[in-house]
């Protein structure tokens, strides 16, 4: 989720400098191949626990839902096509992340993590 955000921020800075349009979806059209080559084969071995908790942690290092990010760099259209891919397996993108409410555990497991303490 960590390296996400950073590709993310990344990204989102770099297309800021292009110029127009075609030029920003050229750029997209580079990072979005580069993502599918790099993580697809790890995603693929990813369980559905693993996926749904995936979805969490992006939330919460990037304090924006997989789906608004999705939608954000591919458009609604691709957005809306994974949330339906998402819902039949019975999860959700838009998906928020409750470091105080119902993911209060996943939080003290990743503060842990962060401490070096597991």
């Amino acid at each position: 989720a960590k390296e996400v955000n950073k590709i993310i921020i990344e990204t989102y800075e770099y297309l800021e400098t292009l110029p127009n349009k075609k030029a920003k979806d050229a750029h997209m059209k580079v990072v979005e191949e580069s993502i599918k080559r790099e993580y697809t084969p790890r995603m693929k071995k990813l369980s559905y626990s693993q996926g749904k908790l995936l979805i969490k942690l992006i939330y919460r290092e990037s304090n924006s839902s997989s789906y608004g990010l999705i939608q954000a760099f591919l458009g609604p259209v691709r957005a809306g096509f994974y949330q339906a891919f998402a819902w039949a397996f019975g999860s959700s993108l838009k998906k928020r992340y409750e470091p105080n409410g119902a993911d209060r555990l996943v939080e003290r497991i990743v503060l842990q993590v962060e401490a070096g303490q597991l």
